[in-house]
């Protein structure tokens, strides 16, 4: 069918204020954060179920591709229609449709901002724990697509541990329902967990069922300054090794110190290579008790000086502004979000560190150390060919150390474009296989996010 004519069968199923098919009004939907740029034939802007249900049969019956979307946050292109067709901004499906504190559970659309769902549950004792560094700007939908997390799942877990149910749309255009409404529920195979982390190739989630979590009575805070990034990784898993799980643990190396110095006078000391900012929560007299139990499990060697925090509201702030920061310094950032078990922080640190020492490509690397997930961020100028050529040479090396450590090539988030071509390297061929028979059960024509997550 010739791209006029599905333009104008597309126009039929909604009104032309949620329709773009000028290619100008359609270029904010052709990127996401990874700056991958692919435009898209049109841009879909449905506010309910229905909707959704109609453009995908539309598309199915026409193969044409269907890339879901919420806010463009992403880092990896998921959400970039790499090879046309519609994209799918479900950014118009934003009611929060029911907050239940008797059940601790809220029932949200996609398009739900994660801070607005944080706001609006807070006043009756809740939170829900993903709280990634971009949560006002991000949408529910995109956290469960990706998965994602933030500094509190090292306690808390990541979105897939708060989600009790979702509804969404096939790549046939049926609408199913996953999970239950309880906390407890072994009926059928869980969808649930499968459909969270897909990254809209096997259904579009057009509602989802929070589970919600109490907010903590108290918080308190720590810092550690450590003298190089070996020592402070030691800390990492002496910290992790105790019977208190902190609330959040957040590393900083000495690339990220740098950076947050310029731009914030005075918050943190000078003479620190890296740096942790731990966080704990509960009754004060668990907090004593944990603060006590992670200074002790600081001291080793290498330990510049560890204490409890005055200012643990200034040091988030400095802490969520450091991804914008990167983009003062660096043309391109090439971002990626490892993760390996606790006890291999140190091989992981150092090894960064040797890796960008070798291939001349400045290097910072931060994020939730207590999960493992460690954020590497290699600066490099696009238009110097050889610094590209190389920065993607210690990027193979990166990703080739951290499966020598038993790690993974994507924490929070996702595989998308950028990773999809190492994935290999970690799924063997027979489970891919499988994974990918799963794919065309929910999608037989592959409309849904083609080409992502698989090379």
């Amino acid at each position: 069918m010739a791209a006029t004519d599905f333009l104008a069968k597309l126009a039929q199923l909604l009104p032309k204020d949620r329709l773009y098919t000028d290619p100008v009004d359609c270029y904010a939907y052709a990127y996401d954060n990874s700056r991958i740029f692919h435009s898209p034939l049109a841009v879909a802007f449905p506010i309910h179920a229905e909707e959704v249900q109609a453009v995908i049969r539309l598309c199915n019956a026409e193969n044409v591709p269907v890339v879901p979307r919420g806010r463009g946050t992403g880092t990896a292109g998921g959400s970039v229609p790499e090879v046309g067709g519609v994209a799918l901004s479900l950014e118009r499906m934003n009611r929060i449709l029911s907050v239940d504190p008797d059940n601790r559970m809220a029932i949200v659309e996609p398009g739900v901002l994660n801070q607005e769902l944080q706001d609006a549950i807070k006043d009756v004792g809740f939170f829900w724990p993903p709280d990634p560094s971009s949560a006002a700007y991000c949408s529910v939908g995109g956290n469960l697509a990706t998965c994602a997390a933030g500094p509190h799942a090292v306690k808390y877990g990541v979105a897939r541990d708060h989600v009790l149910g979702l509804k969404a749309v096939t790549g046939n255009g049926d609408i199913i329902k996953t999970g239950c409404y309880t906390s407890k529920g072994v009926v059928g195979y869980d969808l649930t967990r499968l459909l969270v982390g897909s990254e809209g190739t096997l259904a579009v989630i057009v509602e989802a069922t929070l589970k919600l979590t109490p907010l903590p009575k108290h918080t308190g805070g720590i810092t550690a300054e450590f003298a190089d990034t070996y020592s402070c990784a030691k800390a990492i898993a002496a910290i992790m090794a105790q019977p208190y799980t902190p609330s959040a643990l957040e590393f900083l190396d000495n690339g990220a110190l740098t950076l947050i110095r310029g731009r914030h006078k005075n918050l943190l000391p000078d003479n620190a290579r890296a740096y942790l900012m731990i966080e704990v929560d509960g009754a004060e007299q668990e907090i004593a008790e944990a603060t006590q139990a992670i200074l002790s499990a600081c001291q080793v060697d290498g330990l510049i000086e560890a204490k409890v925090a005055q200012d643990t509201k200034a040091l988030w702030a400095a802490r969520k502004a450091l991804s914008p920061l990167l983009k003062d310094i660096a043309p391109k950032k090439i971002n990626e979000d490892i993760a390996v078990p606790v006890s291999h922080l140190p091989e992981l640190l150092t090894g960064l560190e040797k890796l960008a020492a070798q291939y001349q490509i400045a290097n910072v690397n931060f994020g939730h150390a207590g999960n493992g997930n460690i954020h590497v961020n290699l600066l490099v100028n696009p238009d110097n060919g050889d610094e590209l050529k190389r920065a993607y040479a210690c990027l193979d090396e990166v990703f080739s150390l951290v499966l020598s450590l038993q790690g993974t090539l994507s924490g929070e988030h996702g595989v998308g474009i950028a990773k999809r071509a190492f994935v290999p390297r970690e799924i063997d061929a027979t489970t891919m296989n499988l994974m990918k028979a799963l794919k065309l059960t929910f999608d037989p024509a592959n409309i849904l996010n083609p080409g992502k997550l698989f090379p």
